[in-house]
């Protein structure tokens, strides 16, 4: 669905049709809540994130494509369902995107999954590649990219130029992320209109520091640091 109004109701800025946003209810507005509390513990943090991590990825699933396929069920009797289209691989920006690894699993069993390292370059203030490793056989997959924020978009637009350099066409691509400002999905989906992005919440927007405004800090120290 897309996100067309704020947890106050407030209209919000039409979205790309690209975009899909999880059912803006109010349970996933209280898991959110709880994950941008300041004084959330890292255990519930943790907890928490994780279930909405598991809807984002569900929910990616979904865009999928799926063709027609016959079984026969216990009872002896025919069932006309589909069955997914190709193969899936995740790929996980780091070190926050990693977060992510496992919600994925839970629901794709032996999923094989790629790892990319971008940083700002100093120099140039650009993202700069510094690592990163991927299937073999990417360019026969879909891919489910994971990062839980997604600010100016820098990142993501670098991770995503990365895949399509191994052979993986713009609309195999699925990007899932937690949080988003408007900027960065105004930015990312200009470049890659053809692929699809599943976020949690769409927030205000960022600040002087290029932070998410109201977000939940940085995903990563919270996660990961006691």
């Amino acid at each position: 669905m897309s996100n067309t109004t704020g947890s106050a109701g407030q209209p919000k800025p039409a979205l790309p049709p690209s975009v899909f946003t999880l059912p803006q209810s109010a349970q996933l507005e209280a898991l959110y809540t709880i994950i941008r509390d300041k004084d959330t513990s890292r255990g519930d943090f943790i907890f928490y994130s994780d279930r909405i991590i598991r809807l984002l990825v569900e929910e990616g699933l979904n865009h999928l494509p799926v063709l027609p396929k016959t079984v026969e069920t216990p009872t002896g009797a025919t069932y006309q369902g589909v069955g997914f289209e190709g193969k899936i691989c995740g790929v996980s920006i780091l070190r926050a995107g990693e977060a992510m690894e496992q919600g994925l699993r839970e629901v794709c069993r032996s999923v094989r999954i790629g790892k990319i390292l971008i940083q700002r370059d100093e120099e140039t203030t650009l993202p700069k590649l510094f690592y990163s490793k991927l299937p073999q056989d990417i360019a026969q997959r879909y891919v489910l990219l994971l990062d839980p924020m997604l600010a100016t978009g820098g990142s993501a637009m670098k991770a995503v130029e990365v895949i399509m350099e191994h052979g993986v066409p713009e609309d195999r691509i699925i990007f899932i992320n937690l949080i988003s400002s408007p900027e960065g999905l105004k930015t990312f989906c200009a470049k890659y209109p053809a692929l699809r992005v599943i976020t949690g919440w769409i927030d205000e927007g960022l600040n002087d520091r290029a932070y998410i405004i109201p977000g939940l800090g940085d995903f990563g120290e919270r996660r990961y640091c006691s």
